[in-house]
């Protein structure tokens, strides 16, 4: 719709997870970090939590599109309150069937399985994404699932993505072998304002574009009510766009980010939830002096 206009060969802020956009901040650049230490060193649990929108399965994503063919990799990422039988998932991952249906042939046919990957210098990883929705009970079998090795040789590597909410979970003390067993651990917070901006242009790039179709005006407009969060970022920079294309704008200022937040009620409000920084501050303070509007106002 935009992109002509944009002189961009695709949209570059697309809600859905893409990896080819990844942007390493220096959050993410730990986070990568982590899991290349966790895979390269035999981790049994590599535990990655962050906010709604954070950036997780997108570094998921990057790691999987660069996975070696020594590592044999299944993902569930499906998880709900009514998840069902934790075997059949994983071994609908690797692509096993299910047979009978009876646990334990299907528990003897995934020790096979990672045997066999095992006996083929394969390792084998199960990545477990949204994983607060499990309940206890499934995190338990999956701690008991995780029991595979020969030797020193561990089997199996976990890799559990998730919110906040899921250390919380593990803190309780029926979790407390899961928890002791979490070798690699790290929660991504959202971008800074130098992120953001960067993390705005990076995507434009990528997507063919020029830096500087936002205005730095308007770049601080987005990380106000974005609260550097990426996937919030997303939302408002592609609405951005559409309402520039529309009016023949470019580059995208602050009047025109603000006028999308204005018609966006739950931009708003969930900007609205999250709790403020003097940075926040100091960019009303900023927006306000030099454009007139009171970017609180609209909170």
């Amino acid at each position: 719709m935009y992109e002509q206009f944009y002189g961009l060969r695709k949209k570059p802020f697309s809600l859905t997870p893409d990896p080819d956009f990844l942007y390493l901040s220096k959050q993410h650049a730990v986070t990568l970090a982590m899991l290349e230490y966790g895979l390269g060193n035999q981790a049994g649990f590599t535990l990655i939590t962050g906010e709604i929108g954070s950036g997780k399965t997108t570094l998921i994503r990057h790691i999987l599109k660069h996975m070696g063919r020594e590592v044999t990799v299944g993902v569930i990422t499906n998880t709900h309150r009514n998840f069902g039988d934790l075997l059949t998932w994983i071994l609908s991952a690797y692509g096993l069937e299910r047979g009978t249906g009876d646990k334990v042939m299907m528990y003897q046919q995934l020790v096979d399985f990672v045997a066999a990957e095992f006996l083929q210098e394969r390792r084998v990883v199960l990545i477990v994404d949204e994983a607060q929705n499990m309940d206890v009970e499934t995190l338990e079998e999956l701690r008991l699932l995780s029991n595979m090795n020969i030797g020193d040789e561990l089997l199996l590597q976990l890799i559990i993505v998730g919110q906040p909410e899921l250390q919380q979970t593990l803190l309780r003390p029926e979790l407390t072998q899961f928890a002791q067993r979490i070798s690699v651990e790290h929660h991504i917070t959202a971008l800074d304002l130098a992120d953001a901006g960067k993390y705005i242009d990076h995507r434009l790039r990528v997507a063919g574009g020029k830096a500087g179709i936002f205005d730095p005006y308007a770049v601080a407009a987005v990380y106000y009510f974005s609260r550097g969060t990426p996937r919030a970022i997303n939302n408002i920079c592609d609405m951005a766009l559409v309402y520039g294309f529309a009016e023949e704008q470019n580059p995208i200022t602050c009047e025109l980010v603000i006028e999308v937040v204005k018609t966006r009620r739950i931009i708003r409000e969930q900007a609205a939830r999250m709790p403020r920084d003097p940075t926040d501050e100091r960019l009303r303070q900023m927006v306000l002096e030099i454009k007139g509007i009171d970017m609180a106002a609209l909170d």
